[in-house]
């Protein structure tokens, strides 16, 4: 009798996020989104399967996608030489070349018959898909992609890994002054920059940038990404000192409280800080995707610390690493819920209202999401900013598989409100 896999609720949490992110690309249009979210269901898809709890079954679960597909070659194969009672005693291989050889049959009689009588090949045209040159070159290399890809899913449905050594390492401690005193010491100098950027933060900066030093911009897009590297690392030195640091006694476990927490507590006004600086620098130089993106990513960040302290209370915290890829995966969706390109659109416009200067150049290359946006331009600019999605949108092919609200709502607008626009004017004024 088959042993029965017992699902937990985190599982199915797994599985809801991950039918989300794959939802995400038939309700906007930006590509580089829905990217995202496909790898991030990837990670979300294995441990829907695997079930990993720790931070090294989250990041193993996170290299299956890959392992499975070349593990799954070997599996195939040996699938499908192997006959069973299922397939009538015949190999799985045998059958696949069975059903080839009909295909390949079908397929040049059928032509053959085609060409002989126009009445039969009118009924054929009906029956079967019209194929260009360019579908059957795309699709010779999707299709292995695609079947490679399913199989290596059916090899982890089949036989998931057991991430029972992997959840259950034990940590090999350290003495206290061993981790202690450079923690103590990050922890003074993270003090100190704290007090320069409170000082910029709340009007002193006369006190800080020089007067022939550089403008609130430059200084903000000076700084943003150093900050963004410095949280990243941080959060690697507070993962590194919680494992190995002892805890066996009263003073230990007082000592590592204080310590993390200060550094965790000087992170985030650091995570502010940054987030500060990319504000003015977006108010200066308009919003992008990029901009926007790293903002998300300081937010995270930002989550994180909090979630370290709140850690450190019991110092246990054994559902803290599906928490921050949680957080990861709520903070996709509200990206997809705050519609990106469009948002960043609406920015640049509010920017283009107050200051009379914008990059139209950059709007034509958002997404169709941003469309609606648009409607509050200048038509000249409205036109010019429109351009590639209206040319997009005409070339797109009308079936269920490009299904997507964003591009949808685009086309209504367009065709309520036309674009009007003189090519060679856009470049000349806007150019690519």
């Amino acid at each position: 009798m088959a042993r029965r896999t017992r699902i937990g609720l985190d599982r199915l949490i797994w599985a809801a996020a991950t039918v989300a992110l794959i939802g995400v690309g038939t309700v906007r249009a930006a590509g580089w989104l829905f990217v995202l979210c496909v790898l991030t269901a990837g990670v979300t898809a294995c441990l829907a399967v695997t079930g990993g709890r720790s931070l090294g079954g989250i990041l193993y679960a996170a290299r299956l996608p890959v392992v499975a597909v070349f593990r799954a070659m070997p599996w195939t194969a040996r699938g499908m030489n192997r006959s069973g009672p299922r397939t009538g005693g015949y190999s799985v291989g045998r059958l696949l070349a069975t059903v080839a050889v009909s295909v390949g049959l079908l397929g040049v009689f059928g032509a053959l018959f085609a060409s002989a009588d126009a009445a039969f090949a009118d009924l054929l045209g009906g029956l079967l898909p019209t194929l260009s040159v360019g579908d059957v070159v795309r699709w010779s290399f999707l299709f292995p992609i695609l079947l490679i890809g399913l199989l290596g899913a059916a090899h982890l449905l089949t036989a998931p890994p057991d991430l029972t050594g992997l959840e259950n390492q034990p940590a090999k401690r350290v003495r206290r002054l061993e981790w202690a005193l450079p923690v103590a010491l990050l922890d003074l100098l993270f003090a100190a920059f704290v007090l320069v950027q409170i000082t910029v933060l709340f009007g002193g900066s006369r006190h800080v940038l020089a007067e022939a030093g550089p403008t609130y911009a430059e200084y903000a897009r000076g700084g943003f990404w150093q900050l963004l590297i410095v949280s990243g690392l941080t959060l690697l030195v507070i993962a590194g000192a919680s494992r190995w640091a002892p805890r066996d006694s009263r003073a230990d476990r007082i000592v590592l409280r204080l310590l993390l927490g200060v550094l965790a507590l000087l992170s985030l006004v650091i995570v502010a800080s940054a987030l500060y600086r990319m504000n003015v620098y977006t108010q200066a130089y308009g919003a992008t995707r990029l901009r926007l993106l790293v903002a998300a990513c300081e937010l995270w960040l930002g989550v994180i610390f909090v979630l370290v302290l709140l850690a450190g209370i019991r110092l246990r915290a054994t559902w803290l690493p599906r928490l921050v890829l949680g957080a990861a995966v709520l903070a996709l969706l509200g990206l997809a819920a705050l519609n990106p390109d469009r948002f960043i659109a609406e920015q640049n416009i509010d920017r283009y209202e107050r200051t009379d200067r914008l990059d139209v150049n950059y709007l034509s290359q958002l997404s169709a999401d941003a469309a609606p946006a648009f409607n509050r331009l200048p038509d000249e600019k409205r036109a010019c900013a429109l351009r590639a999605i209206a040319d997009e949108l005409a070339a797109e092919q009308h079936d269920w598989r490009a299904a997507n609200i964003g591009r949808s709502r685009a086309r209504q607008l367009i065709a309520t409100n036309p674009v009007d626009y003189n090519p060679a004017r856009c470049l000349t004024i806007y150019p690519r």
